[in-house]
Order: C-alpha cells, then structure tokens, then sequence
C-alpha cells in the first residue's frame, strides 16, 4: 500500500490516463521480473493499453532484446541510470509503444554494495518524441518490500507522463 492505494488502484490509474492520451505502453524490466506487465495485464481491458513487456534479468537479455551495448552495463553496471535508459529507450524502439517504463535494480537480501546497496532501483521512462529520463530510488525492506515499491512508483512514473504535455 503507498497512501491508501495498492498495485491494482495504481495499475487502473495507469492504464485509464495512458488510454486517456492514447498512448500504447511496454515494460522493460529486471529486478521484477514482469510484475510491473503483470500488474497492469490483470485489469481486463488492458490489451488496448500494453503493447508488451520484456523481462531481462540477465545483461545478455538485456543486450539481446533491448540492444542494451555490453560497454555500457560494463562501465557503468546493469544498476545504473545509463542501462536504465538504454533499457526504455530500447523497450520503446523494439515495440509499438509510445512510453517504455524500465526497472534495474538490486532487491536483496544479497548483491549490494557501498555504492549501490540493496534496495537499490534505477527507473528509466522514454516517450515517443522527449528525452529518455532515469531516477533512481532507495526502498527499504526485504526482496518482496522493494520488488512492491518498485512496482508502485514505476505506475506512478507512467501516470505521471500520460499527464505531461509533450
């Protein structure tokens, strides 16, 4: 719950303020795992709204499906702002999408670091026709907590551009 509103809230939001502007939405996520297409799937209807959803857990899905470049997860990590836009921007390239929202992120309990510690998320969003924009987030919790958190503030990202103007 984030104010009273749980994923499902959020994930109708979303999916009525993308349809609102028309627009078509793909996923590119990999700390979790699809739940951000399965959260906005579960609505019925949703199909006029969700062009597709990539799961790239791994740097080589990330590099194979969303032509993420190996020098880029090699000098900045797979959790960075660079692979975070790489990744939306190639979600949006490689579908009929007009807004990618990506997820790249260190859920625990185990991977973190100094300079990147667990809780650890970097979102990338890229529309048709603006600059890609990453931001990044530190959740507390455990591996489910952050994989939550994820998830609510990548449907807010997109509620948030449906509204924009462009």
């Amino acid at each position: 719950m984030l104010n009273g509103r749980d994923i499902s809230d959020l994930a109708g939001d979303a999916l009525a303020a993308l349809r609102k502007r028309g627009w078509m939405v793909a996923t590119a996520e990999s700390c979790t795992g699809g739940l951000i297409a399965a959260a906005l799937t579960s609505i019925a209807g949703s199909s006029d709204v969700v062009d597709r959803g990539f799961v790239t857990y791994s740097n080589a899905a990330k590099t194979e499906m969303l032509g993420v470049p190996d020098e880029l997860i090699a000098n900045h990590g797979a959790v960075s702002a660079e692979v975070a836009a790489a990744m939306a921007t190639g979600a949006l390239q490689t579908s009929r999408a007009d807004v990618a929202v990506s997820v790249t992120g260190i859920a625990g309990p185990g991977g973190g670091s100094a300079e990147k510690p667990v809780g650890l998320v970097w979102f990338g969003l890229a529309t048709i026709g603006s600059a890609v924009r990453s931001t990044s987030e530190v959740f507390d919790g455990d591996r489910d907590a952050v994989r939550h958190a994820t998830v609510l503030r990548a449907l807010m990202m997109l509620i948030a551009a449906a509204a924009e103007d462009h």
